[in-house]
C-alpha cells in the first residue's frame, strides 16, 4: 500500500506540471498569423478540470483499490489472489469512475452520453482485470521469487497523505 501511495502522489505531481505547462501555453500570445488558437484553447483549457477530476478520482478510487487489496490479503492469509485483485478493482474502479467522469465532463457531455461512457469504461476496466488475472499470477509469483518477499500490510498506515514507505 505504501509504495502504491507514493506512485500515486508522483503521478499527481506530473499532472500538476501538465496543468502548469498547459496554462503557460495559453498565456503566451499567439502569433498574428496563427489560425488555430481556438482549438489550442479548447485542448489546453480543459486540462485543469480533467486533472482535478483525475486527482479526485484517483484519491478515491486508487486508494480504495489499494486498501481493499491489502486488507483482503491479510484476511485471506495471502490466498485467492484472483478474488483480491478483481474484488478491489470492482470497488476502486466504481468509485474512480463515479468521481472522474462527472467532474471532468458534466455540462460538456449530455447526461446519457456521460452515463454510457461511465458504464462502458467501468465494464472494460473490470473485464480487463479478469482477463489479466492469469498474467497477474505469473508476475506475482516471479516477483515473490526474485525479491524473496511476500509483504502483508498488517501495521500499515493507510492514510493517503503519508509519503513514508514502511
Amino acid at each position: 500500500y505504501a509504495r502504491s501511495r507514493r506512485v500515486l502522489w508522483m503521478g499527481f505531481a506530473a499532472l500538476s506540471f501538465a496543468v502548469l505547462f498547459g496554462q503557460t501555453v495559453l498565456a503566451i500570445p499567439a502569433a498574428p498569423s496563427y489560425t488555430h488558437q481556438a482549438e489550442l484553447e479548447f485542448v489546453f483549457g480543459s486540462t485543469p478540470r480533467v486533472v482535478l477530476a483525475t486527482f479526485v478520482a484517483m484519491t478515491g478510487g486508487e486508494f480504495v483499490n489499494s486498501y481493499i487489496l491489502a486488507k483482503m490479503k491479510v484476511a485471506t492469509a495471502g490466498k485467492y489472489l484472483w478474488a483480491r485483485t478483481i474484488g478491489s478493482t470492482v470497488a476502486g474502479e466504481a468509485i474512480g469512475t463515479l468521481l472522474f467522469y462527472p467532474i471532468a465532463f458534466y455540462g460538456i457531455w449530455s447526461g446519457s452520453t456521460l452515463q454510457q461512457v461511465m458504464t462502458s469504461d467501468y465494464v472494460v476496466k473490470v473485464l480487463w482485470e479478469v482477463v489479466a488475472t492469469p498474467f497477474t499470477y505469473l508476475l506475482v509469483m516471479k516477483l515473490k521469487r526474485l525479491e524473496d518477499e511476500d509483504y502483508f500490510d498488517t501495521n500499515t498506515n493507510f492514510t493517503p497523505f503519508s509519503m513514508r514507505v514502511e
